[in-house]
């Protein structure tokens, strides 16, 4: 009789640790997900751009996806949504909160890959500062940041100090450059502005590509219109740079012989006296321009009957016209472009059938004062497609003096039956082969 019991406790001791494990697969119900979450989960979360009516949120993932973030003055009430500036799926990813009121405290969470992820369980919050009189001149820092192999690294982010002062960022544009206001750069604290001196006011650039890599660089205002190129992978010492010969962004200019295709750049411009007969001039903006209207008018010349194809790519925005009988052209955005760093990109073939191109980025500035922002939000109200509901689940919140890193594990989603009857089944399975070893045993 004794030997007949041995299988009895053997079973129990496997409906006992079936049932146990079942009980902790119904309450961990993402036990399969974890590593695709992983894959989406937020990280280098930062807040930039903080002025008393916007703050800039960006991130990167180790998978390329789409992302947004839901956001509130509350934590129980994040009733507001912002996408994801990159309409394309990405590695990085940034946007910018706007219409905020002054130093108020804002919380939200981040979707990123369709799950809701927050900071260490409770949403990131962010406190605008409060309404200052912005100086009449803008000033700027620019430049391109290139791979390893010497290709322009878009998409990338990048951040920038000046003179120990708040963090500000952009995203680099498809030919690797990028422009930041740097004369509206507010204190730690958010309560004042800081004087910055172009001799002595440090400004300390950090770029994130995501898988793409890193990069860092030093230099001093002076030098830094443009800034030599950022390569990534290295850390730059451009301090002892001499002062660049004027104020503002230099204008580039690439000329190419006949046979060949057009390299990347702000423009590309024939060596001709009379240029607007031979190619296609954008005289109504200049690279790194800071204009103070939403509706700009942009216009050049170029040779009649001449098709061009005009992209705002920051909207994005894609248009095409011809060129007229008098070789003068004009253009207008068909709606109102959002304060920030755009990049405007003509595309034409020329008499020779080549494909040419000419860039130019310029910053919109609202009429009441330079609001620093980064790269303006492609939809700011629309609901985000990746999401099952109407309003979408996502928002954060990090303080406006440090830089907040995901570290939070997916919120599991409720109401996943799978599960359930697959342990349901392995359940009654545990329990009809309990009950015939213990017939067995009573033999």
């Amino acid at each position: 009789m004794r030997k007949s019991k041995i299988p009895t406790i053997i079973g129990i001791f496997i409906l006992v640790f079936g049932l146990a494990a079942g009980v902790l697969l119904v309450r961990n119900q993402n036990f399969f997900r974890l590593g695709a979450s992983a894959e989406f989960a937020p990280k280098d979360v930062r807040i930039s751009n903080i002025t008393d009516s916007s703050a800039t949120v960006s991130w990167i993932t180790d998978r390329e996806t789409s992302g947004f973030v839901k956001w509130g003055e509350g934590q129980d009430s994040l009733d507001k949504t912002e996408l994801d500036e990159l309409t394309s799926q990405s590695f990085t990813h940034t946007l910018t909160l706007r219409n905020l009121t002054p130093q108020t405290t804002y919380s939200f969470k981040i979707n990123s890959g369709g799950e809701d992820f927050d900071n260490n369980g409770i949403p990131w919050q962010l406190t605008t500062g409060a309404e200052i009189k912005l100086p009449s001149k803008t000033n700027l820092v620019s430049g391109v940041v290139l791979t390893s192999s010497g290709e322009p690294a878009k998409n990338a982010l990048v951040y920038a100090t000046v003179g120990g002062g708040g963090l500000l960022s952009t995203i680099t544009s498809q030919t690797g450059n990028w422009v930041i206001p740097i004369s509206a750069v507010r204190s730690q604290d958010l309560t004042s502005l800081v004087v910055v001196d172009e001799k002595n006011s440090l400004v300390e650039i950090s770029v994130n590509a995501g898988p793409g890599g890193v990069a860092s660089a030093q230099i001093y205002p002076q030098s830094a219109k443009p800034t030599p190129s950022i390569i990534l992978g290295q850390v730059h010492d451009f301090k002892n740079l001499p002062a660049n010969e004027t104020s503002e962004i230099p204008k580039a200019s690439i000329g190419l012989p006949d046979e060949a295709t057009p390299s990347s750049g702000f423009s590309v411009e024939e060596q001709s006296a009379t240029p607007s007969a031979q190619t296609v001039t954008l005289e109504s903006v200049d690279n790194g321009e800071v204009i103070t209207t939403t509706e700009p008018e942009f216009f050049g010349g170029g040779p009649p009957g001449t098709t061009i194809t005009i992209t705002v790519e920051s909207e994005p925005i894609t248009d095409t016209l011809k060129v007229p009988s008098s070789g003068d052209w004009k253009w207008s955005p068909p709606s109102d472009l959002l304060p920030g760093t755009h990049t405007i990109t003509l595309l034409w073939r020329d008499a020779a059938g080549i494909l040419r191109t000419l860039r130019r980025t310029f910053v919109v500035q609202a009429a009441e004062g330079p609001a620093f922002e980064s790269t303006p939000s492609a939809s700011p109200t629309s609901t985000p497609k990746t999401s099952p509901t109407p309003s979408p689940l996502a928002s954060f919140s990090p303080t406006p003096t440090s830089t907040a890193t995901v570290t939070a594990a997916p919120v599991p989603d409720s109401g996943i039956l799978t599960p359930t009857i697959l342990l349901s089944i392995i359940g009654v399975g545990v329990i009809a082969f309990s009950i015939l070893i213990w017939r067995k045993s009573e033999i």
